[in-house]
């Protein structure tokens, strides 16, 4: 019997309706929120390393006044995903969970009476997608009609954006190698929330007249094994300085991190005055100090 009734989570971007997305871009933009989680703890549980995503949830539980336990773990094996969400629901205020496989954030909520954030899964990365919208916002001052490129492998982070974007009122164009594009159910799950997702035939067409340019590593922790195979299937999708000059004037550029420098981006271009991957990756504090304060019932 699950416990799901007081507690409001966030799996997804789409777990936010585009009014609520708002909220929580209006929220990041301030610099100090209630500190709702004053006196007590969050529990933060990585199956994955991790370096932006450990770094600014943790000291977004602190500026909320909350006191973040890490602990890396494989969910499920030393006991049930159930168990742990209950115990972990008498001790803290909200669960984070970084994991490989999105059932177990998922079960995770499904029996947590209090907000369990997904901190990356293979499926999605909605903390990461609220940076990258934060980002493009502060660059455009909108959302709205901003055309985004993807180049590379439509990942988990794609999928957030992708659904990010819709919700906002801006598109993605997608370029990807055979086998590494968007699914079906991607495509469904964009429509459903009033956007569509465009798939072009090569990196040049996704880039023409797109205000961003993303990408992601080609191969991610888990991935290592198919690394020679993978680098072989995107030979053509890096990101260049020559690539990114095709997209509109003012273009930025936007990386998750970690980058494969060399691969499906070059120095130049990361490195390079339309690079935003830092201010992007300081967002990673911003949004999720804006995320669990949201949960909690702080709003605009």
């Amino acid at each position: 019997m699950s416990r799901t009734a007081s507690a409001r989570h966030l799996l997804d971007v789409d777990d936010l309706s585009a009014a609520e997305l708002a909220a929580v871009l209006d929220l990041a933009e301030r610099p100090a929120l209630p500190r709702v989680l004053a006196g007590r703890g969050v529990a933060l549980l990585f199956e994955k390393p991790s370096l932006r995503t450990r770094h600014s949830t943790e000291i977004a539980v602190v500026q909320l006044g909350g006191h973040p336990i890490s602990e890396q773990s494989e969910l499920g094996r030393r006991e049930s995903i159930p168990d742990v969400a209950r115990t972990l629901s008498g001790y803290h205020g909200a669960i984070g969970a970084r994991v490989f496989a999105h059932h177990k954030v998922a079960e995770l909520a499904a029996w947590s009476a209090v907000p369990v954030v997904n901190l990356l899964s293979d499926d999605a990365h909605p903390l990461q997608a609220l940076a990258d919208l934060l980002t493009l916002r502060q660059e455009f001052g909108t959302l709205a009609g901003v055309r985004v490129a993807w180049v590379g492998d439509f990942s988990n982070v794609a999928r957030s954006l992708a659904k990010g974007l819709a919700l906002s009122g801006g598109s993605l164009v997608c370029c990807c190698p055979p086998g590494y594009g968007p699914s079906d159910v991607d495509h469904e799950a964009v429509a459903m929330l009033g956007g569509a997702l465009e798939v072009a035939p090569r990196p040049a067409d996704a880039v023409g007249g797109a205000r961003a340019v993303v990408t992601d590593a080609w191969y991610s922790m888990g991935q290592e094994a198919d690394a020679v195979a993978r680098k072989r299937a995107f030979e053509g999708f890096t990101i260049t300085s020559a690539l990114l000059a095709a997209a509109a004037p003012g273009a930025v550029f936007l990386h998750c991190l970690p980058a494969h420098r060399g691969e499906e981006v070059t120095d130049e271009v990361i490195d390079g005055p339309a690079s935003r991957v830092f201010p992007e990756a300081t967002n990673r504090l911003h949004t999720a100090r804006a995320a669990l304060a949201f949960l909690l019932g702080v709003r605009p």
